[in-house]
């Protein structure tokens, strides 16, 4: 054998030196948690620090009087079929759930509140006549999105902008009323912002070959309908009992796989000779804290690699020094969210008014988006009981959240308010039994222009350094999809280069 093909090692070579390797992880969010589970199953030795009292990053779980649900991500797609695997691996087959029929609203509409139109893709109509899209945006909006079918396509390049395309060959209204509160809600960024070839791939393509936008709609929702397929985007699935089964399995699977898991641990630095990584913490310190305070005190573990799945600033932080190209002042602007989880006895809710949820035209009203998750999850339904669970979420890509300046019962006010005028019922303060406010930083979406180049110098820079891997949203793109089998992939990575260089 070359050396560049080395003999394949005896299993139990292998064995003994996985045993003698130790990782360690900083970040317990599920990219954390994947990347932990796949160095530990082939026997090494792995540490996994979160600096918070929960593992589970974005998802998360709050009790409202009793009833359990979901503080944060909801559901997965179901893009790849990775989260899915993941979840028949660790035994929660049983527990998948696809939502309740019923769909979305829009909210904002000089018309008042209307379903959204079916048939689109990201919002983008493939007939500006149906009757349901023309409720939306108008006669004057439909015949002007109709000139899209007579514009020549673009066939020298492309546009990038989602927006700039959709205004230029199908006008203003289709982008403001149609495709701005979905990409809003989805990806908490303008349509402007959004690269089409990211948000939609094949789009641009079928617009040169087919000769329209709306054509084009119509091409992919054809070639997906004869693959069987759902439209890019538009499967999800939840698991009973919410998300944060999935991190407690995870959890269980380390334990039982010999990882050790430390919660309210904060890496500070990392440094390396080059063999040896040296990863300094802060941990709670062992001796009695003083009333009212806790005392903290630094420890340093060493480990043969490391991998840092947290935010993309506190990943930059924590890496400019064994990556200088990774400066924390280079992190992308990231979205802050805050949601607002609401236990209502409403019975005007029970016959749902407004399908599983609302999006809103931007601007029109604080709140961007309203999930009415009694409505939308049978689960939620059967735990709430005759009470209504809905959550209402505020913030996007440059625009704080109207939340963000008020104390939590002013926040949760104003998300009942948001949600009487979203869903259309009266909705009074003695009728909120409980409310939870969830803050959250959002990676950049992966679907903003520019991004996919940010991305990738990130991981270069990353995949230089020996004995180096990070994982997360802010490498991967956001959502489950994109970072189950990124955090898979690059723990591999790391662990072939342990095992085998």
């Amino acid at each position: 054998m070359s050396p560049e093909h080395p003999a394949p090692a005896e299993p139990a070579d292998l064995a003994a030196r996985a045993a003698r390797k130790h990782v360690v992880v900083v970040g317990g969010g599920v990219g954390g948690l994947v990347a932990a589970r796949e160095c530990a199953k082939v026997g090494m030795q792995v540490t996994l620090l979160e600096g918070s009292e929960s593992l589970g990053g974005v998802i998360r779980r709050v009790a409202l009087d009793g009833v359990v649900v979901d503080a944060g991500a909801e559901s997965y797609a179901t893009k790849g079929g990775h989260v899915r695997a993941l979840v028949n691996d660790l035994g929660l087959s049983d527990r998948v759930v696809t939502p309740q029929a019923g769909g979305a609203w829009l909210a904002g509409l000089p018309g008042g509140a209307a379903p959204l139109p079916a048939g689109g893709i990201l919002g983008i109509p493939g007939n500006p006549f149906q009757d349901d899209v023309r409720r939306i945006i108008g006669w004057s909006g439909a015949w002007r999105a109709y000139l899209d079918r007579v514009r020549p396509p673009l066939t020298i390049g492309h546009q990038l902008s989602l927006g700039r395309l959709v205004a230029s060959r199908m006008g203003e209204k289709v982008r403001d009323r149609l495709v701005a509160p979905v990409t809003t809600g989805v990806y908490s960024a303008s349509p402007d912002d959004v690269d089409i070839d990211v948000a939609a791939p094949g789009l641009n393509a079928a617009l040169t070959r087919v000769g329209s936008l709306s054509g084009a709609v119509l091409a992919l929702r054809g070639e997906a309908a004869s693959r069987g397929a759902k439209t890019p985007g538009a499967a999800v699935e939840g698991l009973v009992g919410g998300m944060s089964v999935l991190v407690d399995a995870l959890a269980a699977d380390l334990d039982e796989l010999g990882a050790t898991v430390r919660t309210r641990v904060r890496a500070r630095r990392l440094t390396t000779d080059g063999t040896t990584w040296r990863v300094v913490v802060e941990e709670p310190a062992a001796e009695e804290p003083i009333e009212g305070e806790e005392t903290t005190q630094e420890a340093e573990l060493a480990a043969d690699a490391v991998i840092v799945a947290t935010s993309e600033h506190g990943a930059r932080e924590l890496l400019a020094g064994a990556v200088p190209a990774l400066a924390a002042a280079d992190a992308a602007p990231a979205p802050e969210i805050e949601i607002i989880s609401l236990l209502l006895d409403a019975p005007a809710l029970r016959i749902p008014p407004r399908g599983t949820g609302v999006l809103t035209v931007p601007h029109s009203h604080t709140a961007k988006a309203l999930t009415h998750s009694t409505a939308k999850w049978s689960w939620v339904r059967a735990a709430a009981g005759d009470r209504e669970v809905v959550r209402v979420s505020f913030g996007a890509q440059g625009e704080p959240a109207a939340t963000a300046a008020l104390d939590d019962e002013a926040a949760v006010d104003l998300a009942r308010r948001e949600a009487s005028a979203l869903l259309g019922v009266p909705l009074t303060a003695d009728q909120v039994v409980a409310g939870h406010r969830g803050r959250f930083v959002q990676a950049q979406p992966a679907s903003i222009i520019g991004s996919g180049e940010r991305r990738a110098a990130a991981r270069q820079a990353v995949q230089a350094v020996p004995g180096l891997a990070a994982v997360g949203a802010w490498l991967a793109g956001t959502g489950l999809a994109q970072v189950v089998p990124d955090a898979a992939e690059e723990a591999e990575r790391l662990r072939r280069a342990l095992l085998w260089d």
